[in-house]
């Protein structure tokens, strides 16, 4: 199994997996209950994990993605307004 991101933030692992099931790679949460148990929310980050042979790629597409996320475009609509 190879680690493609390990975090305490549930919106960046949602994101991180549904670009790599677009991509066509299976994914899964490691240590999901682990903060459970611990007793703490955001004790003990969460890792999104692939198979080996897809891990590179995954890291590729997952850090491309988080570098550049849709609609945060640096450009402006110009709507005429000043």
């Amino acid at each position: 199994m190879f680690e493609v991101l390990r975090t305490n933030d549930p919106v960046l692992l949602s994101y991180a997996s549904s670009v790599l099931n677009d991509a066509g790679i299976m994914s899964f949460t490691a240590d999901n209950n682990m903060s459970i148990m611990d007793g703490s929310l955001i004790a003990i980050p969460r890792r999104l994990m692939v198979a080996t042979e897809d891990g590179e790629t995954a890291r590729k597409l997952v850090d491309e993605a988080i570098a550049n996320p849709p609609g945060m475009s640096e450009e402006f609509p110009d709507d005429g307004e000043p």
